[in-house]
């Protein structure tokens, strides 16, 4: 709780400092604008659902499954070759719908993914249920990631593109840490370590918060007012997806 506190400390002193600098790294202003806030936000629940969850996923496998490391991140591939599949699609796709409907239906798939994990979680839970779940979470991060990269710089003027998209790198990873945090700290209990069981316990409390968080980010989705298709596709350069950091 000290370190969370000082945390927040800090983040509140650097907002402190950004409000009165007279050439600011992070030009508050742009908070100001309600795409730019909503796809932040979408963009923070996310990463803390996702991080927070491939935490304690891989500990699940090898502690509670008892699979060797290069076994329990081979099964994880459904999670990652899934989204590797999807971004490129979403991506193109959105240019004609816009990105909110996919950051909606992406994010409601992540919740979708890790609520099934959390509901069947057991020490001798067969990998057809799990793998088919993962890929459901794998398929909703790859409808997210492209689309909601694209929501943040098509949601300033092109001069701010580069702030945008370093405020929103900044967001996404205090995002993946708030996740690892608090998933962690659900998850800890006296013994969790003992036996699969007790493990399996923490971690299905765990994933029903790293769903919560998912959840949380569809409902910002749905306030992202709808940009026209043919103005997005008159935006800059659509970003590479983000599938990097969700390796990390």
């Amino acid at each position: 709780m000290s370190t969370a506190a000082a945390g927040a400390a800090l983040a509140g002193l650097f907002v402190a400092w950004e409000q009165r600098a007279p050439a600011p790294m992070l030009p508050l202003a742009l908070f100001r604008t309600a795409r730019f806030t909503a796809a932040n936000g979408v963009s923070f629940f996310m990463y803390a659902g996702l991080f927070g969850t491939l935490f304690l996923m891989t500990q699940f496998l090898q502690s509670a499954q008892h699979y060797t490391p290069l076994q329990a991140g081979a099964r994880m591939l459904p999670w990652t070759a899934a989204a590797m599949v999807v971004s490129p699609i979403a991506g193109q796709l959105a240019d004609r719908y816009g990105n909110r409907r996919f950051i909606t239906a992406g994010l409601l798939l992540q919740a979708a993914g890790l609520a099934w994990i959390a509901a069947v979680a057991a020490p001798g839970l067969g990998y057809a249920v799990l793998g088919a779940a993962l890929t459901v979470a794998g398929v909703g991060i790859g409808l997210v990631f492209p689309t909601v990269a694209t929501e943040v710089m098509t949601s300033v003027p092109a001069p701010q593109i580069g702030v945008a998209s370093g405020a929103n790198s900044a967001l996404r990873e205090l995002g993946g840490v708030f996740g690892v945090a608090v998933l962690a700290s659900v998850f800890a209990r006296p013994g969790v370590y003992t036996s699969p069981a007790a493990f399996t316990g923490g971690f299905q409390a765990a994933l029903w918060v790293g769903a919560a968080f998912s959840a949380a980010g569809a409902l910002i989705a749905i306030s992202v007012r709808q940009r026209p298709a043919h103005a997005e596709a008159r935006s800059p350069a659509r970003p590479e997806p983000a599938t990097a950091d969700a390796a990390d």
